[in-house]
């Protein structure tokens, strides 16, 4: 048949179904139980005859697909933050919320998480396991294998989609970290946004981290700027004012329907930044060290009855430091670390009632079903052996506390530490004592100090407390089920149409009202780098993996020659074992071997292969996702470009060529990458240009110009890097003439910060260079004709 033959049939018959008769039409009606999403449009209720004299007009009664007084929904979910610090759960910092919020709900003591951000929130908000839904590492890690691309796909809908289609209300506030990092862009595309995945409305940041002064924000799909200097604002706070401003928004305009809330604040992820005066509160309480902590937890668990008797405390890692390593003149720094930490958790955890109050205030707590999940993974032992600036971690990058403490004296020494000048993180001791009584934390999920968190669940006159721990085993990917059950809807088959995937989790709903009942979950697959395992009915078997968290640097070095099939795995029987302490392998290797062998039956139906898929980027960190483009031209209004999507600057060989007019004596930033925890700045200071390269606040190489006079200038910036991390050696002229030259030592790999941003005639957010601190964002007072920055095959050519 000929392509006009072929494209004439083809229109026939799209103009055969597009204008079908009615009849035909309703042959393929969308069915109405809920098993296809959007719901099918209802008939008008009244008559349209040919006349409209002869015509009714009446609108349809709008249908009631929820039960009765269908619960209010708020989710609110902490970060990195582990089961031995909260109060209620036997820690050491005070966390007043959850412990009133235990004491009229019900507490669940072997709730898990995935051991890692943007996989936990995957899991939460589609009901299925995270590589199964695109998420088995972040989203700044993705790569190119299916269970790991950093995408959750459309055959995943999401709680806010499904709930929306049923009259909810939806919305987000905080950290969202499921976006790939190049689409977070201005330009988008933004279909994989918050609001593209539900939700009505959003306020927070798109990334896995930010800056609790200078946070990198977004409303809806439009950056937006925090106020600049004002000594009381913290994002956090901002956080729940914002959502009551969208609560005074549901009351005045739709009151009667429900609404769901997701709020996930930032806190308590690195860098750990809080005001000093909620720091001081824990002054001299950590003096003993993390030994002595996770002592006194594991004592406090015990009598509070959160761990049963007869729970093993389980011993220190011996490639983790102890308390008694630590150097004397290194007590100030360390102890300091870990108190702003634990003023962060209680001032987080301080935030979450004023949003409960805020809902009592407003008539709606009552009928408000609440789960507040401590944590979306164990305490983070990413600040290694305690860090100024955290990336040094994720940038593999050596360093010693000597360094550290010498880089800190220049910016203001351990006062300044918790404040905008620093991105601080405490020693990974902390991070372990605060997964007490556990083995591991954070990146593990072959241990529960990785993958165990508190949760607590309040619903007013629904859910009785009766001073009992809930103890079956669950995870997050039974919230979404759990939210299912209560509201007697159905999990849809099509929503948007696309057929959707099965779900994972199972509800937890049966705990609510009886401690003792049969755990009705029998099985669940834990992976992160590796770290993995599998809880088959009271069983756990698991493995370490390749990658030590504590110890980034050195073990990555290892990660290229490991061989999964290799490993070395443990075998626990959780009925007796609470803590993972008694290892069975050896007594029991055809237990194991049953239990290996059905992790891979698992693994590879949740698309986890290949295992250890988020180590990739360790080995290869030149196929980090990246822009397409290799060259760009700026003009001088370009804000708040992501550092996944913008040019390679300070990371690999660049030119940049600056077209520029300046007045006498110019001053301001003509580009910026980063923030004060890392970056690279080109400014001008009355009339002297300056470069300077922020790595990781350690160490800082500058360069300045002559004072360079009023007029219009050529200005070309010559970057050459021959690896990942290496030195990197800088020309700079101005008019074809030579101005200034320098090598920068090291230079980052991967990324300075999370979600900082590059900017062109101002460095927004969190600044570069203390230099222009008081005067940011530093304007630049001239022109800024274009910026044109190549880098890569364009160089070449």
């Amino acid at each position: 048949m000929s392509n006009f033959l072929i494209t004439k049939a083809l229109c026939t018959a799209t103009s055969l179904f597009l204008f079908a008769p009615p009849s035909a039409m309703a042959q393929q009606a969308t069915p109405d139980d809920g098993s296809v999403l959007p719901f099918p449009s209802q008939p008008m209720a009244g008559t349209a005859k040919r006349r409209l004299q002869d015509s009714t007009m009446a609108w349809p009664e709008p249908e009631q697909r929820l039960p009765e007084d269908a619960p209010n929904i708020l989710i609110v979910m902490l970060d990195d933050v582990g089961f031995g610090i909260p109060s209620t759960f036997g820690g050491g910092v005070n966390t007043p919320t959850l412990d009133a919020l235990a004491a009229e709900g019900v507490a669940f003591t072997q709730f898990h998480t995935t051991s890692i951000c943007s996989p936990t929130r995957a899991a939460l908000l589609t009901g299925r396991n995270h590589t199964r839904v695109g998420s088995g590492t972040i989203a700044e890690r993705a790569v190119a294998f299916d269970g790991y691309t950093g995408v959750i796909p459309k055959e995943a809908a999401t709680i806010a989609e499904i709930l929306k289609e049923y009259g909810y209300h939806t919305s987000a506030f905080g950290k969202w970290h499921n976006t790939p990092a190049t689409e977070t862009t201005a330009i988008g595309p933004k279909d994989r946004w918050p609001t593209g995945y539900g939700f009505e409305y959003f306020y927070g940041f798109l990334g896995g981290e930010t800056s609790q002064w200078e946070p990198r924000l977004t409303r809806n799909l439009d950056a937006v700027e925090p106020p600049v200097g004002d000594p009381e604002y913290h994002l956090t706070e901002d956080l729940v004012n914002d959502a009551l401003n969208w609560l005074d928004d549901y009351r005045a305009f739709d009151p009667n329907k429900p609404f769901f809330m997701y709020w996930a604040p930032g806190g308590v992820h690195g860098p750990h930044h809080i005001f000093p005066e909620w720091a001081d509160k824990y002054d001299g309480q950590f003096d003993e060290g993390w030994d002595a902590y996770r002592e006194a937890t594991f004592k406090r668990q015990l009598e509070l009855g959160v761990i049963p008797e007869g729970t093993e405390l389980t011993p220190r890692d011996e490639t983790m430091q102890g308390w008694d390593d630590i150097p004397e003149d290194q007590h100030e720094f360390q102890t300091r670390l870990m108190e702003i930490f634990a003023g962060f958790v209680e001032h987080t955890d301080t935030q979450v009632g004023r949003l409960v109050d805020g809902l009592d205030d407003r008539g709606l707590r009552d009928n408000t079903l609440i789960f507040y999940i401590f944590g979306d993974n164990g305490s983070s032992s990413e600040g290694q052996r305690g860090s100024i600036s955290e990336l040094l971690a994720q940038n593999n990058i050596p360093n010693t506390i000597d360094q550290q403490l010498e880089a800190l004296d220049r910016i203001g020494g351990v006062d300044v530490l918790g404040g905008p000048r620093t991105d601080n993180m405490y020693h990974a001791g902390w991070a372990w004592a605060g997964s007490t009584p556990f083995k591991g934390t954070k990146l593990m999920g072959s241990y529960f100090g990785g993958t165990r968190n508190p949760m607590v669940v309040t619903w007013p006159g629904r859910i009785a407390h009766d001073r009992k721990m809930r103890t079956q085993f669950h995870h997050v990917v039974d919230i979404a089920p759990t939210i299912y059950e209560i509201l007697k809807i159905p999990h849809p088959q099509v929503v948007n149409g696309y057929t959707q995937m099965q779900m994972d989790g199972v509800s937890l709903a049966y705990a609510f009202e009886d401690a003792e009942a049969a755990p009705q979950k029998s099985e669940q697959f834990f992976d992160n780098n590796g770290s993995r395992g599998l809880f088959l009915d009271g069983w756990f078997a698991g493995t370490f993996g390749p990658f030590t968290p504590w110890d980034s640097a050195g073990s990555a070095a290892g990660i290229a020659d490991w061989d999964s099939d290799n490993d070395v795995w443990e075998l626990y029987n959780l009925t007796e074992d609470f803590s993972q302490a008694n290892d069975l392998a050896e007594e029991m290797p055809d237990k194991l071997a049953e239990m290996k062998a059905r992790f891979l039956e698992v693994a590879e139906d949740n698309e986890d292969f290949p295992i250890g898929a988020g180590n990739w980027l360790r080995i290869h960190p030149a196929d980090r996702i990246t822009s397409d483009y290799d060259t760009w031209t700026f003009g001088p209004n370009i804000r708040r470009m992501p550092e996944f999507a913008a040019p390679g600057i300070g990371r690999q060989s660049t030119r940049v060529t600056i077209d520029v007019e300046l007045g006498d004596a110019a001053n301001g930033v003509l580009y910026a990458v980063g923030g004060a925890g890392g970056g690279l700045t080109v400014y001008l200071q009355d009339g002297v240009m300056v470069y300077e390269y922020n790595m990781l606040i350690i160490e800082n190489t500058q360069v300045r110009t002559d004072p360079l006079p009023a007029g219009r200038h050529s200005i070309i910036i010559d970057t050459s890097i021959s690896k990942p991390g290496g030195s990197a050696d800088v020309a700079i002229t101005v008019n074809g003439e030579e101005a200034a030259s320098v090598q920068v030592p090291r230079t980052v790999p991967a990324a300075f910060t999370a979600t900082e941003s590059f900017d062109v005639g101002r460095d927004l957010g969190s600044p570069v260079s203390l230099s222009y601190e008081e005067e940011r964002p530093f304007a630049f007072d001239g022109i800024i004709h274009t910026v044109e920055i190549s880098q890569g095959a364009a160089l070449e050519n």
